[in-house]
């Protein structure tokens, strides 16, 4: 088996439904969450609570947030 690496920079820890639910509304980069309020991303099927907190986080240790925050 080969490992196939995602093409995104979401943390893991965000899960793989959350993953997939960003990619699949056309985001794959961290810092193009700027653009977007946690409530967006909560509102993605798949997104859960944990997974808007697991991004918060790797956003703000790059100095970044989510839009109105």
């Amino acid at each position: 088996m080969t490992f196939q690496p995602l093409d995104d920079d979401f943390p893991h820890d965000a899960g793989n439904p959350a993953r997939g639910a960003l990619r699949h509304a056309g985001y794959t980069r961290l810092a193009q969450l700027t653009e977007v309020t946690a409530a967006e991303v909560l509102a993605l099927h798949g997104v859960g609570p944990k997974a808007v907190r697991v991004l918060r986080e790797a956003l703000a240790a790059e100095g970044l947030s989510f839009a109105g925050e």
